[in-house]
């Protein structure tokens, strides 16, 4: 028998990479012991080669073991000196002995009862095995019926373990043979025949993520696939790459790494695959690069195996990588690719992993300011403001992703190059224990979902929009509801405004969040209101107060974003607030920063979300002095442009009178809702608005006037201007007004009689015949 021991120093290092780690007054040793049939042993122990003593008389009363794994050996302050050792038998059987150690002569270490160590039969018979060492858990699988069947046994730190879990895999493992996964590495095997072993590993995720990535052996490697069984979803996947060097020879097999919510498939100098197994629904999350990429050709071409959380073991080389995604990287590709399904799996991506999310989002925004790409399948903007917006709070707490929208996309039908790929419903795996902490309660929440949860509890905004039209609708008419459930709706809207100015570190520069726009606040506080009683139904045992600030912050958000891709394209062009007056055309620039308004708004308005107040103001103010006539009414009779109060009100203060003007104010005035029409009317000394405001005051003198027979005869003399129709109509009125005393208390009837009905009536046909 060959011994080979790793220097105390080498486990150190290594233990700093969370591979093995040794407490303070510990130490750890690794020794692989190398026999006849190629199988390694691994130990981790306490107070040094006290132990080996346990090793060596296990070895040779049990002649067919291959691996030795002490559980929970970082546990510190234990009120008994003892360990617990996992050994796994080539003969297909796994036992847990406890070993017992009493101090004797100061450093001196005895076991207790070397010679009948307790111990606990923990599985047998089985043909696949895992151990997963950072979260205590041993996978493994065993054939009923010809049935793969995989198990997990939980191992606790008061010596306790479960067995939590029963799934059956749709894999055929009965001419495999026996393997281990994560248990060592013997360094003689041939590499020929490793790359055509079949591969197979558990991953899970602090989500309560359950995926087993298998691949298949292969005859020949024309064709290659591997399946993916997210146990957490409720089906699998089964992908079929196409190589990018069909002729290069492929000396390793496929390699899967845990990278928290992505699992990596990657045949180096091929393909590489980032898997989104926290949302695997549609593959445009996912992101495909096949052949020569920069991705590619970075991987090492030796074996790599992924070790617990993200660590992976270069098996040529001996060395320990912690593996991450290269942010800069993806934001390089992300400007660069072409392709939609890249963007929308590389915009993903980098939200889902980035460290320091509003920075990152700043140069996504920027991205978006200098390019302005234009996507087919779906809406880059949009996309970008409801994807950041759920990662922004997702960490709060574990099931938004069933109740929060990720992505604008429902359904992606496009085909995605260089894959091809079968979804199938699976069996989900059933729990063995019922009383579930930690990962285990969000695993089986998870399962809980995929089992009742139809339809899907993803919240939309369909309630906002029906409950906005009827209050709009009620204002239309003068019928408002109750003034204190619209005030409470306004309150919302203000605490939103307060939480994203308090969120906010740096002045903007574009002029939003000053305006009232009532309408914006209507909506943005209606939101609030049906998304805090949405997620007050659903998430059970959160705090009520710790609900209405993610709703704040969800929503404040929404807002934060379009005001920064709004401030980046300002930035960019160098616009200042002389821009808010019309006395002059808008320049190449300020066109660039209303076609980016105008795209803010559509990928709003399809989910019906808010905008910053002052938003429609700004807009119309860009539109005026950057579209020609035709153009900007085309805009606003198809609701691209929303008038409001304030921006008309500027309109008819900015803008003399010359005939374009006229023209432009006059089809800006027959555009308005009667409540604002009515106010900006006054404003302009004008016979097309005081025939407008005569109009109105007619209106409601006759809107209950009912004919009586008339006897009188006019006395024409009363009249300066002898117009037989008008004067007969202004007697009616003058009549009418003279029985209705209550009607000049109303507000904005001053100054509005049938003398200045006359007077407007007689300017306007004038004007209208040129006279």
């Amino acid at each position: 028998m060959e011994i080979l021991f790793i220097p105390i120093r080498t486990i150190r290092e290594m233990s700093s990479l969370d591979y093995m780690t040794a407490g303070p007054d510990r130490t750890s040793i690794c020794i692989l012991l190398r026999k006849t049939c190629k199988l390694s042993v691994a130990l981790s122990t306490v107070r040094g080669l006290c132990l080996l003593q346990v090793l060596f008389s296990l070895l040779k009363k049990e002649e067919g073991m291959s691996f030795n794994q002490f559980l929970y050996p970082h546990v510190e302050n234990r009120p008994l000196p003892e360990n617990h050792l996992l050994l796994i038998s080539e003969e297909r059987y796994i036992e847990q002995f406890h070993i017992q150690v009493a101090h004797e002569d100061g450093n001196r270490v005895v076991i207790k009862n070397s010679g009948h160590l307790p111990k606990d039969k923990i599985a047998e018979d089985f043909v696949w095995a895992q151990w997963d060492m950072s979260e205590q858990r041993l996978y493994y699988i065993d054939l009923k019926k010809s049935k793969s069947i995989l198990k997990c046994i939980q191992f606790y730190a008061n010596e306790n373990f479960n067995l939590m879990f029963e799934a059956p895999l749709d894999i055929s493992l009965s001419d495999s043979g026996f393997k281990l996964v994560n248990f060592g590495y013997d360094y003689h095997q041939d590499q020929e025949k490793l790359s055509k072993h079949l591969t197979l590993c558990v991953f899970t995720n602090h989500t309560g993520s359950l995926c087993v990535c298998y691949s298949p052996t292969f005859d020949s490697w024309d064709q290659i696939t591997y399946s993916v069984f997210y146990f957490h979803k409720g089906h699998s996947k089964t992908f079929m790459p196409a190589l990018g060097s069909p002729g290069s020879p492929v000396t390793t097999g496929i390699t899967f790494l845990n990278l928290d919510y992505y699992v990596a498939v990657y045949l180096p100098g091929h393909f590489f695959h980032l898997l989104n197994i926290q949302h695997p629904d549609m593959a445009c999350h996912s992101l495909f690069l096949t052949g020569n990429d920069e991705v590619v050709d970075m991987l090492p071409r030796s074996p790599l195996h992924c070790l617990s959380g993200s660590l992976v073991l270069d098996w040529c080389s001996g060395k320990l990588y912690r593996v991450h995604l290269n942010q800069s990287y993806l934001l390089q590709f992300l400007w660069n690719t072409s392709q939609d399904c890249e963007k929308m799996a590389a915009l993903h991506c980098l939200l889902s992993c980035g460290r320091d999310l509003r920075s990152l989002e700043g140069k996504i925004i920027q991205w978006i300011s200098e390019t302005v790409p234009a996507c087919h399948s779906f809406d880059l903007i949009q996309e970008f403001i409801i994807a950041s917006s759920y990662w922004s709070i997702y960490p709060e707490t574990s099931n938004m992703d069933r109740l929060l929208p990720y992505s604008s996309v429902l359904t992606w039908n496009t085909e995605i190059p260089g894959i091809t790929l079968v979804t199938e419903e699976i069996a989900l795996p059933l729990m063995r224990v019922h009383s579930f902490k930690g990962y285990w309660e969000k695993l089986n929440s998870n399962l809980e979902y995929v089992k009742y949860a139809k339809p899907h509890l993803r919240y939309n905004n369909s309630v906002v929009r029906r409950e906005w039209q009827n209050l709009t609708a009620e204002e239309k008419t003068g019928k408002r509801r109750s003034v204190a459930y619209v005030r409470n709706i306004l309150d919302n809207a203000v605490r939103v405004i307060s939480n994203l100015e308090a969120r906010n570190l740096e002045p903007r520069l574009i002029p939003l969040l000053q305006e009232e726009d009532d309408h914006q606040r209507l909506l943005m506080g209606l939101m609030v209101s049906e998304l805090r009683d949405h997620l007050l139904r659903h998430l059970q045992g959160v705090e009520k107060k710790k609900i209405e600030q993610m709703v704040l912050d969800y929503i404040s958000k929404l807002l934060d974003l379009m005001c920064r891709i709004l401030d980046t394209s300002w930035k960019k062009h160098n616009l200042n607030s002389c821009i808010l007056h019309f006395n002059r055309r808008g320049s190449a620039a300020e066109s660039a920063v209303f076609h980016v308004m105008t795209r803010i708004l559509e990928a709003t308005n399809s989910l019906f979300l808010p905008l910053p107040p002052g938003f429609h103001t700004l807009h119309t103010i860009l539109g005026v002095r950057c579209l020609p006539l035709h153009s900007l009414l085309h805009y606003i009779d198809n609701g691209v442009l929303l008038l409001t109060e304030t921006a008309v009100t500027r309109l008819m203060k900015d803008l003399d009178d010359t005939e374009k003007n006229e023209k432009l104010k006059f089809s800006i005035i027959v555009r308005l809702p009667p409540c604002i029409g009515q106010k900006i009317c006054r404003l302009w000394d004008h016979p097309v608005s005081s025939n407008i405001i005569s109009r109105g005051h007619v209106t409601r003198l006759l809107q209950n006037y009912k004919k009586q027979p008339w006897n009188s005869t006019i006395d024409k003399s009363s009249f300066s201007i002898e117009f037989l129709p008008l004067n007969y109509f202004i007697e009616i009125l003058t009549d009418l007004e003279s029985s209705n005393k209550d009607l000049y208390a109303c507000e904005g009837h001053d100054n509005v009689d049938a003398e200045f009905v006359e007077e407007a009536a007689l300017k306007h046909t004038m004007m209208l015949l040129g006279l």
